[in-house]
Formats: C-alpha cells, structure tokens, sequence
C-alpha cells in the first residue's frame, strides 16, 4: 500500500514538473504543499538541480585567490570573473556566500558569478571569516574591506565604481543587506572612494535579528558568542532593517513561504520598509518553496530572470 502511494506521488511530481510554462522563468514555479511533499520530491529526484559546478567559459577571465586582507595572520582572498573582451569600466556585483555565519566557501556561488560574467558583468565573490573564527562585527568589517579593496583597483579590472550591486543568499543577503544599508550615505574612504553600492539583491536573508525566531536562533548566538538577553544591543547594531532610510539603495528580493531557517516574513517587512521610505522594493514571495531555493533549476532561473529586469534598470550596462 505505501509503495502505491509512493508511486502515485512520484507519477503526480512527475507530470507537474513536466507542465509547459514550468521551465517559463518569468513564472514562479509551482512549489508544494508542505515540506513532507518537498523532501518526496527531492528524494524521488523530481526536482532538477542547479547546476552549481560549472567551468569557466574561454570568454571569461578569472581572477583566483586575490589578497584584499591580512588579519590575525590570515590572509582573507577574493575571486574575480570578467569578459575577456571587455573593453570599458563595466557594472560589478559583488556575490556573499551564505552558511549561517559559520560555514561555506566563495566557490560556492561559482555559478552566479560565471553566468553574470557572461551577461558583461564584473563579479566577484568574498571570503569573511567564520563565526567558529571570531565573532560579530569581524564578518562585516571583512565585507567592507572587501568591497573597498575592489573599488580601490577598479582600474585593474574594468569596474564602474558607481555601479556597483551587493548580492548573497541566506548570511551572504544579511550581510550584503547589512554592508549596503549602513553605508547608503553619500561616504568616502580614507582614499575619497565612495563607501555605498547601488543595488541589493537579497536571496532570502535575514534582515532582523531581534525577532523572537532570532533570538532563540543558536546559529544567532554563535555569531554573537552571546545570547539576546546578554547583549540585546548588538542584536539590533547588526539588523540590517534597522538602517533602512530614505538614501538606501534599490533592492531585490526572493523569500519561499516553506522557508524553516528564515520566515519569509523577514523578507516582506524589508519591502514594506523599504517601501516606507520609497525607495526601490521589488518582493517575489515563492510559494511552497523552502531555504535554499535556488538549488532548483527552476528557481534559479526565474531569480535569474527577474534580477536580469532589476540590474538592467538600476544598475544598467
């Protein structure tokens, strides 16, 4: 009987998946309807993967391993991927990998950055240290380092310093959204560079660390090294939400509704936020989709597209 019903499951995933507007990246594609119904899919291999290892196209440069800062004797390395043929300073989107603060590598958006480079981009992805490393703010302090360094050598490789997007997924869009709304001021440098980017693109991150969710979170607490109750300040110094203001920068959203780690209510009180204080909010809310989303082809193609439509019109070639 279980097998009947397994069976019935995987011909029912099956035929949905094989819908003809399913592959149209322009739609969402369909989710499920709760994450039992997900983990079948998954496991019944009726999802389609994104293809995340992908080789670097002979029309790409790449740049790997490139020192923006030594620390504690460690050396932190940002990637860099460019058109060989590209001739004039082009738009640069700077990719931050996610992991809960305590995990992953910059390979691990490869696949952003190589299909970006493609379309005429710069990008590049960050290595920050790790909350098993040090603790909150060193990860944010890196991610300015960073984004200041490849400003600094603009000339080098053909970056338009006043077109520049910050992106990431689950941490990587917390501190994209961190770095990009605490320096949305008209700053500059020690070196007269200006300090702020002009888009966001936020793949469901967490922009408030002083919901109750937050707060219980022990992810949260490693980052910290201390509890809400112990240090409630720091919790609301590092909630990107909470610098939102009139000069922040254009922003991208994408949030699945079976989303377990981060409540894609996170991602759609930003947009009314944002809204607020009219600036720039576009907010696309995935049904039946989890964290971790773009691991579907599907979804990865549609934030694809809709970041294309973005970029083009705030950050255009």
């Amino acid at each position: 009987m279980l097998m009947r019903i397994v069976f019935a499951i995987w011909m029912f995933l099956l035929i949905v998946g094989c819908k003809p507007n399913q592959y149209d990246p322009s739609l969402p594609p369909k989710g499920f309807a709760n994450n039992i119904t997900l983990k079948i899919a998954y496991t019944l291999g009726a999802i389609e993967p994104t293809l995340t290892k992908v080789a670097i196209p002979e029309t790409i440069q790449e740049y790997k391993d490139l020192v923006y800062k030594t620390i504690d004797s460690t050396s932190l390395k940002l990637d860099i991927y460019r058109p060989k043929a590209l001739k004039k300073d082009a738009p640069l989107i700077i990719f931050i990998h996610g992991g809960a603060w305590e995990k992953g590598k910059k390979s691990n958006v490869l696949h952003y950055l190589v299909s970006y480079a493609k379309k005429g981009y710069v990008t590049a992805t960050i290595q920050y240290r790790l909350s098993g490393v040090t603790k909150y703010p060193a990860q944010i302090l890196d991610v300015a380092d960073a984004v200041q360094w490849l400003k600094q050598h603009a000339k080098e490789y053909n970056i338009n310093i006043n077109k520049v997007a910050i992106a990431g997924g689950s941490a990587g869009a917390h501190l994209a959204m961190q770095y990009a709304y605490a320096n949305s001021s008209n700053t500059v440098d020690s070196n007269g560079i200006p300090t702020n980017v002009q888009a966001v693109i936020n793949i469901y991150g967490p922009s408030d660390l002083t919901t109750e969710i937050a707060k219980k979170e022990k992810r949260v607490h490693r980052l910290f090294g201390k509890t809400y109750g112990e240090a409630p300040e720091m919790y609301k110094k590092a909630s990107p939400i909470l610098y939102v203001n009139k000069n922040s920068p254009p922003t991208i959203s994408f949030h699945g509704t079976l989303d377990e780690l981060v409540p894609y209510g996170q991602s759609k009180k930003l947009h009314e936020t944002l809204k607020s204080y009219g600036v720039p909010t576009y907010y696309h809310e995935l049904k039946g989709w989890p964290h971790a989303m773009d691991l579907s082809a599907k979804v990865f193609s549609y934030i694809q597209y809709h970041t294309d439509i973005f970029l083009e019109k705030h950050l255009k070639l």
